[in-house]
């Protein structure tokens, strides 16, 4: 079976489901898209590692793992997400240590947290893409529409297995602070460890420079 390279495209979230993410991967020659369920924690640790700037003050549980996998000379080599049941994505983290390459089963969100801080391709099978891929597209042009599309992602995952494009230019309620406010609130929300109001605010600083 051949494989396929992904990339990640974005992370969005519910507001009708407490706790419900949407990470979206891209696959790189091509406009499907693969929408994967998964929880706040990694919803977090993976739009950290995405934000490179965004510096914990201590390390999270993926960050433990690849300073631990770093000390013993474990290098993770790849991610494929190798099997789709039910709606549930299974995946392999491939390792290699003294020129010994192992295979261990892991959650696709923490496998794709690891291929993240270790620069680790992520690939699926042909297969599964054909079955769960989906071409995403809307009009840019329908602005009142884009205003819900990042909650709107996540909730027809979950109710029917579909989803829509997210669009980078969601409003956020930190369009109305100015850049040193962002930037205090932004130091702010990492020495409390709220990673995930932390990468929010990352994003619109970003926009603004």
């Amino acid at each position: 079976m051949s494989l396929v390279r992904l990339k990640i495209k974005g992370i969005s979230y519910s507001q009708t489901q407490n706790g419900a993410y949407a990470l979206i991967l891209n696959e790189v020659d091509g406009d499907r898209k693969l929408p994967i369920v998964i929880g706040a924690f990694e919803a977090q640790s993976i739009a950290i590692a995405l934000e490179k700037e965004i510096k914990p003050p201590r390390p999270l549980t993926h960050d433990l793992f690849k300073n631990f996998s770093d000390r013993f000379d474990i290098v993770v080599k790849q991610v494929i997400i190798h099997k789709l049941v039910d709606g549930v994505f299974y995946s392999s983290i491939i390792c290699e240590r003294d020129k010994i390459e192992e295979i261990i089963d892991a959650r696709t969100s923490d496998a794709i947290a690891l291929a993240l801080r270790f620069n680790a391709p992520i690939f699926t099978y042909k297969t599964i893409l054909d079955k769960a891929g989906i071409f995403l597209k809307f009009s840019s042009k329908d602005k009142d529409k884009e205003e819900g599309d990042d909650s709107i992602v996540v909730d027809e995952i979950l109710q029917e297995g579909e989803t829509v494009e997210i669009d980078p230019g969601t409003t956020t309620p930190y369009k109305e602070l100015s850049l040193e406010e962002l930037n205090k609130e932004l130091d702010k929300a990492v020495a409390n460890e709220d990673y995930e109001k932390a990468a929010k605010l990352r994003d619109e600083i970003s926009k603004r420079n």
